[in-house]
């Protein structure tokens, strides 16, 4: 038997007010391609197919395009919620893909029993799938009023093990003696995984991370969640497949892949990682201005839009640096999505350039603190418009209580 891991599609994501469709649409062509090449029987997403609870309508139709194209590539699509899934959403098809071979999980059920799901070829049973959602505190847990945050989080840690183990031992029961292998999924942070800035914390001031080590002792643990695709501790077959698209720029350093992992029996036998292409050029360029605009050079021989984040190291004050930067890139085949002000970890404002505050206005103080701080979209220029009228406003407000 032959699967494929994957997870935290986010389809539907706005990035920095760009569309993804695109890519989500190359990436699911490419995958059903792989799915015939390899002979892949089962796909499996481990959470966040979605980027939020109510996905734009394109986004569902992307779902739609996902299902269908593994219907006819025969191939049974298991998918497990996310944090950022929303379980009535999910819930919405959920009976009618059951038709088109497609297995989907919204939450966490009392009935155990409800998770797991058959991997099965022409009426043969290849496997068993615990497939486990991201886990709610409220559906795993009873919380009391008068818990400390200590007992919060060992309850949580408690409840989050009891049910991978209880699942597990229901799919055992089913698998009997029989040589197939058991799988699991989970969307959470193992303990020791390595994040990235599109990572959202999913049990805020509760729980830091899971043991993976404590989890059951399943033939494969499919995980989602942390976007970079890795292996968890040095035993084991646990495994984060990483998101198939990079969902913040500093993901640019992860090779984008999912995981085809091959059963001999219960047993694994290969895990390949197949590298995903890159459906969208996206580039990160940091340094001084001099060093920005020759490192722009090399797209004017370009056809391809490029998304670009472009960071600034300067110990100058530029007044107007989005402008700056645009001026730069206006001629190019290049979106500058973000723009970012190198920070500062020497020197505070009254030691700047050596000035002493009696030499600067207020105003002026205000304005070298500001442009510390990053405005890169029309909210947060609009943002940083609104706090500076409002600091001139309190200044007036001083001055005309000293005259």
């Amino acid at each position: 038997m032959r699967i494929i891991h994957t997870s935290d599609w986010h389809l539907g994501q706005s990035f920095f007010n760009q569309s993804r469709q695109k890519e989500h649409h190359l990436l699911i062509k490419w995958l059903a391609e792989q799915v015939k090449t390899q002979q892949v029987d089962a796909v499996i997403i481990a959470g966040d197919i979605f980027d939020t609870g109510t996905p734009p309508s394109y986004a569902r139709s992307l779902y739609s395009e996902l299902i269908l194209a593994m219907q006819a590539a025969n191939c049974q699509l298991i998918v497990t919620a996310g944090n950022h899934d929303s379980v009535a959403t999910l819930n919405e098809i959920k009976s009618l893909v059951k038709a088109l071979n497609c297995h989907v999980v919204s939450q966490a059920s009392e009935d155990v029993a409800e998770q797991i799901v058959a991997i099965s070829k022409a009426e043969k049973t290849l496997g068993y799938v615990c497939a486990i959602p991201f886990l709610r505190s409220k559906d795993i847990v009873t919380s009391r009023a008068d818990e400390s945050i200590k007992e919060k989080q060992d309850n949580l840690a408690k409840g989050i093990y009891e049910h991978f183990e209880n699942t597990f031992q229901a799919a055992q029961t089913l698998k009997a003696d029989q040589d197939i292998p058991i799988i699991m999924t989970g969307h959470l942070t193992a303990v020791g995984a390595s994040s990235s800035e599109s990572v959202r914390d999913i049990y805020i001031g509760h729980l830091s991370g899971i043991n993976a080590h404590q989890l059951p002792n399943a033939n494969y643990i499919a995980l989602g969640h942390i976007h970079g695709a890795q292996k968890v501790g040095k035993e084991g077959n646990v495994f984060y497949s990483g998101s198939p698209i990079a969902l913040s720029f500093d993901e640019l350093k992860h090779t984008k892949s999912v995981n085809l992992v091959e059963f001999n029996g219960q047993n694994v036998s290969q895990i390949s990682q197949l590298e995903i292409p890159r459906f969208q050029a996206m580039q990160t360029i940091k340094g001084n201005l001099a060093e920005i605009k020759n490192a722009l050079t090399v797209f004017a021989e370009q056809t391809e839009t490029t998304w670009l984040s472009i960071e600034v190291t300067t110990d100058d004050y530029i007044s107007d640096l989005q402008n700056t930067v645009l001026d730069l890139t206006k001629d190019l085949p290049v979106e500058v999505l973000q723009l970012k002000r190198a920070r500062k970890h020497v020197a505070k404002l009254s030691q700047q350039k050596q000035e002493n505050l009696s030499e600067i206005t207020p105003l002026e103080v205000f304005e070298k603190r500001i442009a510390l701080e990053e405005f890169t979209t029309d909210d947060e220029l609009a943002r940083k418009e609104r706090l500076t009228q409002h600091f001139i406003s309190l200044l007036n407000t001083a001055k005309g209580a000293q005259s």
